[in-house]
């Protein structure tokens, strides 16, 4: 990961390599943080954050399941990632908010005493999988049951889960994981959603068991504005394995085809003509080249101007 200029930490932006914290953070110990991924692009005139208020309103609900007594509000926190985007002068890249319960208590549950810190940190990336369209394998690992967490909670704890599932397709042909949920259901993959489609409408898993992505949603508001149908619901892997083709969303994979699911081809093994309008009308979004989701953007002023 390459090193950018400047990481905003509880107030202030301060050189990257000072960010420090201390090593009996709460967060550490227990996982007790919550973080958001939002991307930013380089548009024809400008630098711009796709979908900054959907990210910083899913940052607080995540913090709210925690109980973190935010010292920052909504504002501060969007006006914060605009800041430290445009302090680094990258034209494009990822950008990752923490808020974590720092050092001051060790006991399991947070207090009084248990401070809240904030970080914002950015730095270029491009694809997060390099494979035009990847090959999937069912993880042993279910995804977290919904009683026993907040699933639409981005929550850092939770991505154990997602690690596990990771590290036992390491050194294997696949290059994904898919998760169930905990009656045999799709969930999602270990870091994205999931769709399918079939006769020329796309299928995602309803709510309930899974993040509900930001990327997941813009499908969706697509799908609508362009009238591509579409249910969300639950359904069974073997839906997968007969779908005509398959795709993941998500902020770091953006739109990525999906090739096989356990070792069975989906569709004709290529991208199939759905997923590639979603992904050419996504992408005309995120660079500002489709009007119609103008809304979605933040640009970022450029560099000398009032902020």
């Amino acid at each position: 990961m390459q090193a950018t200029k400047f990481i905003w930490q509880q107030g202030k932006l301060i050189p990257w390599q000072d960010a420090t914290t201390h090593v009996l953070a709460h967060g550490l110990h227990y996982g007790s943080a919550v973080f958001e991924g939002i991307r930013f692009y380089k548009t024809k005139d400008d630098t711009a954050i796709f979908k900054l208020t959907e990210h910083v309103d899913r940052f607080f609900y995540s913090t709210k399941q925690l109980a973190m007594p935010m010292p920052y509000s909504k504002k501060q926190i969007f006006d914060a990632i605009v800041e430290t985007v445009a302090a680094n002068e990258v034209e494009s890249g990822y950008i990752r908010p923490l808020a974590f319960y720092g050092y001051g208590w060790m006991k399991l549950v947070p207090d009084a005493n248990t401070p809240v810190e904030i970080i914002i940190a950015c730095w270029p990336w491009g694809k997060y999988i390099a494979q035009d369209a990847i090959d999937m394998a069912t993880s042993s690992y279910i995804r977290i049951h919904p009683k026993s967490t907040v699933a639409n909670a981005k929550i850092s704890g939770h991505y154990v889960n997602s690690i596990l599932a990771g590290l036992a397709i390491k050194n294997t042909p696949y290059h994904e994981a898919l998760l169930l949920d905990a009656e045999g259901y799709v969930a999602e993959a270990s870091s994205s959603n999931i769709f399918i489609v079939k006769n020329g409408a796309l299928i995602t898993p309803a709510v309930g068991t899974i993040l509900e992505g930001v990327t997941r949603a813009t499908v969706i508001e697509i799908a609508k504005h362009y009238g591509i149908a579409l249910t969300e619901t639950k359904f069974i892997r073997d839906e997968i394995y007969t779908a005509d083709e398959a795709f993941l969303t998500g902020t770091a994979v953006e739109i990525l085809p999906i090739k096989s699911l356990d070792d069975r081809i989906i569709g004709t093994g290529k991208v199939g003509p759905i997923t590639k309008k979603i992904n050419t009308i996504f992408q005309a979004i995120v660079h500002g080249e489709d009007p119609a989701f103008k809304q979605t953007l933040t640009h970022i002023p450029p560099k000398g101007a009032n902020r």
